[in-house]
């Protein structure tokens, strides 16, 4: 089978704090991902990772008297080996590079003057080097590493005053960089900010008396953000006409658990709230009508102003991005045990998954690609998609990762089936190029890249980077488009 559209984007995707290390280097502030330690005891089915820290362990991270291993400060060390790993990804095929800026190089306390210079010509040369390989860049500018001053200043994107500290930073970068990036995503997952408010807000339970004023400041910081990136998008306008700017969700298919219907009720419910309310708000400018109700049951409240709604309503995003692993089922039965906050959804009985409980499904992909397109009509992109596994290097200093070529020919497949369907997919980043520190459990071990990097979990080892073997497979993809 050949891959039937010609001018299409191939890369991959990282973020700031899970490649780049050197988080003391020019003064680089801590971050929220900075100072969650790596837990040798962590489960690796289980979310609770993310939410496992107080605001208490993070202050204790800061001097680490108890000589805890914080993976996110070392990344692979990117900030250092940037032009090797752009080489590689030139290398692979690659024609376009998702990556993030760090908040904490630009404005380490989030709200100085002026930014900091030897930041600003870092992420220069990172782009220009991309540039020079041939490679788009897609640039998030907030990927789930609020600088901590700010969450210890300010409390986090639930005060409207982190609003402003963003729009600053952005605008300076916007203003930077607008001819060396032409994609850009505000947020990473701007979904997570009530799934983990700690993760996308910087917003810490600790500072809250009770768990309703908690609850409310995250959904009050999701609105903040929501209205953030509306109004980035309008400044966009005034800088660039080279500026294309996009969403980012963590996108969750799930299918009803069988063909009860109070289960394909409880499954509608979801998809509305978990799913299509991000899109909705960012294309149509709007709270939708069915998360009025929602709001009223679940005493949910949040301020805004007539002012945030018509910025909202007037700067639609120019194209979605999401992420895609994994499919779920729902019941009521389910979400009745979760108590509401479920992640991670039920086991359907037809897929196979990871040892993190992932379940694989690549028809899933061609099911979200068609219900995005008929719903909103507006180009896509695949930001995120990828396997995570145990993996060592063999004597051959290489990885037969036969079960990730599988993954993501399958995957690449069913994009090419959605194509065809008539759905405008322009672009994926698979998650990710390069072996990473893991966004929730925070380890080496678990890796998703076709290039292998020499550290493990603690970060003893060379740092060397080996191609797998999926490396050339891509390669191969590349070049001839048979799948």
């Amino acid at each position: 089978m050949k891959f039937v559209k010609k001018d299409f984007l191939w890369g991959g995707a990282t973020s700031a704090s899970q490649v780049e290390g050197a988080y003391d280097v020019d003064g680089k502030s801590l971050t929220i991902a900075d100072m969650r330690p790596f837990n040798p005891n962590l489960d690796r089915k289980s979310v609770s990772e993310l939410n496992a820290y107080t605001r208490e362990d993070y202050e204790k991270s800061i001097e680490n008297k108890e000589g805890l291993h914080y993976p996110k400060r070392f990344g692979v060390d990117q900030y250092h080996r940037y032009k090797e790993d752009i080489a590689l990804f030139k290398e692979a095929g690659m024609n376009i590079y998702r990556m993030s800026i760090a908040w904490s190089r630009i404005f380490p306390n989030g709200d100085e003057a002026e930014p900091n210079k030897s930041a600003i010509e870092f992420y220069r040369s990172v782009f220009q080097e991309c540039k020079d390989a041939g490679m788009e860049v897609m640039l998030t500018i907030q990927h789930y590493d609020v600088p901590y001053p700010i969450t210890k200043e300010y409390g986090g994107w639930s005060n409207k005053k982190v609003v402003d500290l963003f729009i600053k930073f952005s605008t300076v970068i916007m203003n930077e960089y607008k001819d060396l990036v032409k994609y850009w995503l505000p947020f990473n997952e701007i979904n997570i900010a009530t799934l983990s408010p700690v993760t996308g807000l910087g917003v810490f339970k600790e500072d809250f008396k009770t768990e309703e004023e908690y609850k409310n400041a995250a959904w009050q910081g999701l609105h903040n953000q929501f209205y953030a990136q509306a109004k980035v998008i309008e400044i966009a306008k005034t800088i660039s006409s080279n500026i294309e700017m996009g969403c980012m969700v963590a996108n969750m298919t799930t299918y009803y658990s069988d063909c009860n219907p109070v289960n394909v009720m409880e499954n509608l419910k979801f998809q509305q709230m978990e799913r299509y309310f991000y899109y909705d708000v960012m294309i149509k400018g709007k709270y939708p009508t069915y998360s009025e109700r929602y709001f009223e049951e679940h005493n949910i409240k949040f301020e805004t102003t007539p002012e945030e709604m018509n910025v909202i309503k007037n700067n639609p995003i120019h194209y979605i991005t999401f992420s895609y692993y994994m499919t779920s089922t729902i019941s009521k039965e389910l979400l009745e045990k979760a108590g509401g906050n479920l992640l991670m959804g039920g086991k359907n009985p037809f897929l196979k998954a990871t040892e993190w409980g992932w379940q694989i499904d690549p028809i899933g992909l061609r099911v979200t690609l068609n219900e995005l397109w008929d719903r909103y009509e507006i180009p896509l992109f695949i930001s995120e998609n990828g396997i995570g596994v145990v993996e060592t290097l063999d004597s051959n200093n290489t990885v037969e990762d036969d079960y990730r070529i599988d993954y993501l020919s399958e995957h690449f497949k069913q994009m090419n089936e959605a194509i065809l369907d008539g759905v405008n997919v322009f672009g994926y980043t698979m998650w990710t190029p390069i072996d990473v520190v893991s966004l929730s459990t925070n380890e080496m071990s678990k890796r998703y890249g076709l290039i292998f990097v020499d550290y493990d979990d603690y970060h003893k080892g060379t740092g060397d980077r080996f191609k797998k073997k999926s490396f050339n497979w891509f390669k191969k993809f590349r070049e001839t488009g048979e799948l």
